[in-house]
């Protein structure tokens, strides 16, 4: 049940949203859109859910076009909060659940499970609008997978919540997809889609700019980054020629380099000066490709 992008654009008027967007999003798999705000991370999930049309090119699900008929089967969290600020919480989640076909106390039986995972039993009688932020992005959340879908899109998803509820949050998603769903999400917070997610899409403007298995892009982006903490005087390493970023740290230095092999190198230019307490060689982080790639910092 591969989600495939094919050439989509949507325009409003003469601004374009997304530009020429093909992407397929492997089944069972979690899949990360990253991108600033106003990158077109929203427009592509509000296209694929159907309640947008692109203007060019074709979105499919398992080969067929998503509409009504596939509704029971896809769950979406929204950027926004879409709940009934007075209603109950048990009255909204058990009616959305049997608008996707559930039967009354089959989504009663999963809302009261969900709470309990997450801390709130004493929740199911309480009104939207009595919850903090925090706890309102849970139960928007719970009203997303409650019918079990097969594809779930959230955007956004940890905005808004504490460390503790984003780890919460973070084990309830792997383990959806661990039990064969299909999840998209979209984040500008680059740790996150690093520490879930195979496979990604860097937008900007609207437009892929990075695309493919996280491994391959660090690995085609080539540059390594190195941290080093000595109780010697590091700063003769900015000038180093194979260093492309030099960042001093109140215990040492951080270098982006060129390549591996700088790095025996600078090895060497340190070594004998004195005390070096640690010298670690690592992939790019997301971030790094997202700011060379985009060219500004992104919040």
């Amino acid at each position: 049940m591969a989600l495939t992008l094919d050439h989509v654009s949507k325009r409003f008027g003469s601004f374009t949203a997304v530009n020429d967007l093909s992407i397929t999003i492997p089944e069972k798999e979690m899949f990360g859109f990253l991108g600033a705000n106003g990158a077109g991370k929203t427009t592509t999930f509000r296209m694929i859910l159907g309640l947008m049309d692109a203007n060019e090119g074709t979105i499919t699900w398992n080969g067929s076009k998503i509409d009504y008929s596939t509704s029971s089967q896809i769950g979406y969290l929204p950027e926004e909060r879409g709940l009934y600020p007075k209603l109950k919480i048990k009255d909204q989640l058990i009616y959305l659940a049997r608008l996707r076909g559930m039967g009354k106390q089959a989504a009663l039986n999963e809302l009261k499970m969900w709470l309990e995972r997450f801390n709130v039993p004493e929740y199911i009688d309480k009104k939207v609008e009595e919850l903090s932020k925090g706890n309102q992005q849970k139960i928007q959340f719970i009203a997303a997978v409650l019918h079990k879908p097969k594809l779930l899109i959230l955007d956004e998803p940890f905005s808004g919540l504490d460390p503790v509820n984003v780890e919460t949050l973070k084990s309830a998603v792997t383990e959806l997809r661990d039990s064969g769903s299909t999840i998209v999400f979209s984040s500008h917070r680059m740790e996150h889609v690093e520490e879930l997610c195979e496979n990604l899409c860097i937008m900007h403007h609207g437009k892929p700019v990075v695309h493919g298995s996280l491994r391959e892009i660090k690995k085609s982006f080539g540059k390594k980054n190195v941290t080093i903490h000595a109780d010697f005087d590091l700063s003769f390493l900015e000038n180093q020629e194979e260093v492309v970023k030099f960042k001093k740290t109140a215990q040492g230095v951080h270098l982006q380099i060129n390549n591996e092999e700088m790095a025996q190198k600078i090895l060497n230019d340190i070594n004998g000066k004195g005390f070096i307490r640690k010298f670690e060689l690592e992939e790019p982080s997301l971030n790094d490709i997202f700011i060379e790639k985009v060219g500004a910092s992104y919040e």
